[in-house]
């Protein structure tokens, strides 16, 4: 297969793989801040079997699908994702836990909910973006 077609072929099946999430992040009424404040404030369980699934099948996915497969489909080997907790990592999970909680957002389901004709969530996604260009122009200076 050539680079041309092998990058056209990863760029569909991200698109297929987002629009996936998006659909199911919509049928959730994830995409509602509403919902998810009122999950927040542990008056609605329903996200909890949202996102509980969610882990489930993410760690099925991780475990299973490389002794599987042996190689992904659209790509040489596995990689992992090593991570690592430190300061940053903390007040980025402290600050990104704040503004949820704040607003009843997250990045993902901002997004799906524009395909939903909530326009009020450009405002989160324009703080979001601050937020990130904020964090990497101090990265930068370090």
């Amino acid at each position: 297969m050539s680079a041309r077609n092998k990058s056209l072929v990863t760029g569909l099946a991200a698109l297929l793989a987002g629009g996936l999430f998006g659909f199911g992040l919509s049928l959730s009424t994830m995409v509602q801040p509403e919902v998810v404040l009122s999950f927040l404030r542990f008056e609605d369980w329903g996200l909890m079997l949202v996102m509980g699934g969610a882990v489930v099948v993410t760690l099925l996915a991780y475990q299973l699908v490389p002794r599987v497969l042996g190689r992904p489909l659209l790509g040489e080997r596995f990689h992992a994702h090593v991570s690592e907790w430190n300061r940053d990592t903390l007040a980025g999970a402290a600050l990104f836990g704040i503004g949820w909680g704040l607003c009843g957002v997250c990045p993902g389901p901002a997004i799906a909910g524009l395909g939903t004709g909530n326009w009020d969530l450009l405002w989160a996604i324009g703080g979001i973006a601050a937020g990130a260009l904020a964090q990497g122009l101090m990265a930068s200076r370090r």
